[in-house]
């Protein structure tokens, strides 16, 4: 099962033991992650009031058009390096690390101009309230002048992933999480720093968090440069961004939606920003185990997808569909039965726990659909169809606008969450369709290519 360097080989051994030794430690850095990012917000509404809460939550759907780009570029990336390991084709994945990590550094330059270029205007646009847009924007401008930053730990994060490693970026999250909550605390309860503070200690923590993935890629044997090594070319470069852009375009045009949603709770009122800010911490949250199924369902896709061994994959998709269920019962329900309990730990007042009291439920009963989305959605994504999932982005954008723009005049705020839910829905039927196909497809056609090598052994045999 391990193949070597402490990676795991998902193309041996047993499906579910693979998957489950890569799954949890990766469950509590996603959890870890979750965990700083709620510390951050209770951190921030507790010192700084429920107007400072609203400035940072309402930089939420900003920071996923910006910050998602990056991730989705770094797992699409990534792809490419899982199906190289999976075919042990080790001078291939050093070139595509090298091209990985040129592209990174151009694509980081564009994105930071680009974000503190325009912060300004794009929150006028989003119905800022003029209470809270001195905080969102000094949150911003830090937050997207580290992005280096961000990018420099999902890269690397991401790379491990795809070699089987998950035990690595936990190391990383555990040191960055402590880091991140003491500095929290020292910069908000003690100096008094206000916002800024909090997003000052997320890019330091990140620095570290990445340095510690860099020092263990830096170890592996394989990844070593050889004396002499060809250049990546224009083809390995169009690969790269085929697969990266795709994603990177799927998670900006999701967070477009979740903007135009912001939008509308904007226009509601102060008190509606922070009950939404503190409703997307537990989304986030509560997904997490499901998004981190879909994260190894990828890197176990794209390795057997490398090695031909369809076989394993759907295998392997049984497995994830089967976390994501789990969670949904566990905390789906959560959401479902203590509504109240949940906001009031995140907000004071009692009109935004209201609220949120609202938007809970709705979003946990219907939990799994989102919980599945992740694992058909990377499932696609780790065969090396990112078109897939870019569509679905686009779907989910149309569905969030759509219900948002026309129930939020009759129902309220209510009308948030019948949004994610239809947006959530409809990416599943989609993602879940097109892996039927393309799984039926490819394993098909690999099936004919060995039934001809076959059959040509067989007659050199007979001759």
């Amino acid at each position: 099962m391990i193949y070597m360097n402490g990676n795991i080989d998902f193309t041996q051994g047993k499906p579910s033991h693979t998957i489950l030794r890569f799954f949890f430690p990766m469950l509590v850095t996603g959890m870890l992650q979750q965990f700083y990012s709620f510390a951050d917000t209770a951190i921030v509404g507790r010192g700084l009031g429920d107007n400072a809460l609203a400035a940072v939550g309402n930089m939420g759907s900003l920071c996923f058009l910006i910050i998602g780009f990056s991730m989705g570029l770094a797992n699409g990336f990534s792809v490419l390096i899982a199906q190289r390991y999976g075919e042990k084709n080790f001078l291939e994945l050093r070139r595509t690390l090298s091209a990985m990590v040129r592209l990174a550094v151009i694509i980081t330059s564009a994105l930071t101009v680009l974000s503190i270029t325009f912060l300004r205007p794009v929150l006028a646009l989003l119905q800022t309230d003029e209470s809270i847009i001195g905080d969102s924007l000094t949150y911003g401008y830090i937050l997207f002048g580290g992005l280096s930053a961000t990018i420099y730990y999902n890269m690397s994060a991401g790379i491990l992933r795809s070699l089987g490693d998950s035990k690595t970026p936990l190391k990383a999250i555990v040191i960055s999480s402590v880091l991140n909550i003491a500095m929290d605390s020292l910069f908000i309860f003690v100096l008094r720093t206000g916002v800024w503070g909090a997003a000052a200690a997320t890019i330091i923590s990140q620095v570290i968090s990445g340095t510690v993935c860099l020092r263990r890629l830096r170890g592996i044997d394989f990844l070593k440069k050889q004396n002499v090594e060809p250049k990546p070319d224009g083809v390995l470069y169009a690969q790269l961004m085929k697969n990266g852009v795709p994603m990177a375009l799927m998670n900006s045009i999701t967070a477009v939606g979740c903007m135009v949603v912001q939008y509308f709770v904007n226009g509601l009122g102060v008190a509606y920003t922070s009950a939404y800010s503190a409703c997307s911490k537990y989304i986030n949250m509560f997904m997490q185990p499901a998004c981190t199924a879909g994260f190894s369902m990828s890197a176990y896709t794209g390795q057997n997808y490398g090695a031909k061994r369809f076989d394993r994959i759907n295998n392997g998709l049984r497995v994830c569909l089967a976390i994501a269920m789990t969670a949904y019962v566990m905390l789906g329900m959560a959401m479902v039965m203590l509504p109240e309990w949940l906001a009031s730990l995140l907000l004071s007042g009692e009109e935004q726990i209201s609220y949120a009291s609202e938007f809970l439920p709705i979003c946990g009963m219907m939990l799994l659909a989102v919980d599945m989305l992740f694992v058909f959605r990377n499932a696609v994504q780790g065969m090396g169809f990112p078109l897939v999932p870019m569509i679905s982005g686009i779907v989910e954008m149309v569905l969030r606008i759509g219900v948002i723009s026309l129930f939020i005049g009759q129902i309220g705020f209510r009308a948030t969450a019948y949004a994610e839910v239809c947006a959530w829905v409809g990416a599943l039927i989609l993602n879940a369709a097109a892996y039927t196909v393309i799984y039926s497809r490819e394993s098909g056609k690999t099936l004919c290519r060995r039934k001809m090598h076959n059959l040509k052994k067989h007659k050199l045999a007979v001759q």
